[in-house]
């Protein structure tokens, strides 16, 4: 069975990612032109919409499809198989909804409603946290943005960097310090109420729209506060384990299947005039094959298995599932970077040429290193937890000591 329906398990499956490879493939042809002068696929989201692909997460009460997490991540993968920057930025909507859907963080009033739009509108959500003094939300660091208590509500006033998918949000959830108080506040903002700074010229992932958005005195009614975390707290967003932030790996995993089927159709074809045969039967070509097979066939097989062991899971259950889910991100990752790298060794010089596409994923995979979970964390949230077990396992007895340690 080929790489793009390994993974299928049922027809409706199957038909919605059908829907996605014919997508994929539009946007394979106007992937160059976007990252070439880093404007965003307003095209790629206009098609998106009008599929109904960006109300598939939503509920089935609010309208929406509500597929699962695996799902979701066979289609994150096959759009980045078209072109990784609207797969990274439509990624971070639907993930947010299904985030939502399982944590049922928002007040059931919002949630609804912001649902309601995404299926009746195509509207898009988004979560827009770092800064420039903080860094990524991840690491804990009070945002500088600040929401000051006025009359029936907040005036937030601040400055968000790595704002992906901003040009086309209709709501962005933006995070503030609460003036006079220790909490940070979750605030669900209309887009209309931001101001875009056009900050995105980087080196990967050029056509995400990951601009700087600013608030100036923006008001915000109270019954939009959506979320209050203490200081050293985590969100009641984060309450489900982080599972759908695996549309991150499935992307980078994307980018990589496109370099390797790139390296392989290459390989098939070209028959230098030194050799009677063409170099995919070359040996140092067929174990560069055979490697970025290994490496993808393990690094998907991992997001896959625990997509699905998160879909069966209960919420205590999902909670436990964080120090995995964060290996698949550093698994995933690292593999699609070392694939891309063998992909064009395969290629040789060629793979240089800017109007060929092997440069542009070289550039879009190493990204990956730079999004949640940090590589440190899970390498440390690993450790923990396999201290944990151990310890765990000694005070019940299910495990002797080891021996031959002082």
């Amino acid at each position: 069975m080929d790489s793009e329906h390994w993974f299928v398990r049922s027809p409706a499956e199957q038909a919605r990612h059908e829907q996605v490879r014919a997508l994929a493939q539009v946007f394979a042809q106007r992937a160059a032109a976007h990252d070439e002068d880093a404007s965003f696929p307003h095209e790629n989201i206009a098609d998106l919409r009008a599929c109904g692909y960006v109300a598939w997460t939503v509920p089935k009460e609010y309208g929406g499809q509500e597929i699962s997490l695996y799902e979701m991540l066979l289609h994150q993968e096959q759009l980045a198989r078209g072109d990784g920057s609207t797969a990274l930025a439509v990624g971070w909507h639907v993930g947010m909804i299904l985030n939502l859907r399982a944590s049922r963080a928002f007040p059931e009033e919002r949630f609804a409603e912001v649902c309601r739009t995404c299926v009746e509108q195509g509207a898009l959500l988004n979560s827009c946290a770092s800064e420039p003094a903080t860094g990524s939300p991840s690491r804990g660091g009070r945002p500088q943005t600040t929401a000051y208590p006025v009359p029936g509500g907040y005036r937030l006033r601040g400055r968000k960097t790595f704002s992906t998918l901003s040009p086309a949000l209709t709501w962005v959830l933006v995070t503030a310090g609460i003036d006079g108080s220790p909490e940070v506040g979750e605030f669900l903002v209309h887009a209309r109420d931001i101001q875009i700074v056009e900050t995105w010229n980087v080196l990967g992932m050029r056509a995400t729209g990951s601009h700087d958005i600013v608030l100036e005195d923006v008001f915000v009614p109270e019954e939009y506060l959506v979320g209050r975390t203490a200081p050293g707290g985590r969100s009641l967003r984060n309450r489900d384990g982080g599972g759908w932030m695996l549309h991150i790996p499935a992307v980078y995993l994307g980018v990589a299947l496109n370099a390797r089927d790139i390296a392989v159709q290459y390989a098939a074809r070209y028959q230098p005039n030194s050799l009677p045969h063409p170099i995919a039967q070359v040996p140092h070509v067929q174990e560069k094959i055979g490697q970025m097979e290994l490496k993808l066939l393990a690094a998907r097989t991992l997001m896959y298995d625990l997509a699905r062991r998160w879909d069966e899971a209960g919420a205590a259950d999902r909670l436990r599932l964080r120090p995995q889910l964060a290996a698949v991100k550093t698994l995933a990752t690292n593999s699609a970077i070392a694939v891309v790298d063998l992909a064009m060794r395969i290629v040789g010089a060629r793979s240089l040429w800017r109007d060929l596409p092997l440069e542009r994923l070289y550039r879009d995979v190493r990204a990956g290193l730079h999004n949640p979970p940090m590589d440190d964390v899970t390498w440390q949230w690993l450790a923990q937890a396999a201290v944990a077990e151990w310890a765990a396992d000694i005070a019940s007895g299910d495990v002797p000591e080891p021996r031959g340690l002082a």
